[in-house]
């Protein structure tokens, strides 16, 4: 599926969200974008980095980092998977893509180096 294909069947406010996302991603390197029935998943080298999953008023992002992190804005549980805990952060537009989550992304994006594996 191509992402004019995705995005024709979303709700309104996953594209920006998912743009916002993608600039900071863009500065990091260059993921690769599996667009499924579920939602957006960004990969490194075949290792997930994150997903971006719409819900009825928001997208999740989910993030597999190196470490716990303890902040409002998680909005689950984390688990720990391995060498990484996930973690969901409810996005409701662009600006919740501030300078604190592009760190997590940013940590994620590191976190999946050398990881040989897929998630």
């Amino acid at each position: 599926m191509t992402l004019e294909e995705y995005f024709s069947t979303g709700p309104s406010f996953e594209r920006p969200v998912f743009d916002a996302v993608m600039a900071h991603l863009n500065t990091l390197g260059e993921p690769f974008l599996e667009p499924v029935s579920v939602g957006m998943f960004v990969k490194r080298d075949g290792v997930g980095v994150l997903q971006l999953r719409p819900m009825t008023k928001w997208v999740a992002l989910c993030l597999f980092m190196p470490r716990t992190v303890h902040d409002r804005r998680i909005s689950r549980k984390p688990i720990p998977a391995g060498r990484v805990v996930y973690h969901v952060i409810n996005m409701h537009g662009p600006d919740d893509v501030d300078d604190v989550v592009k760190g997590w992304i940013t940590e994620a994006w590191e976190a999946s180096y050398g990881s040989g594996g897929s998630r």
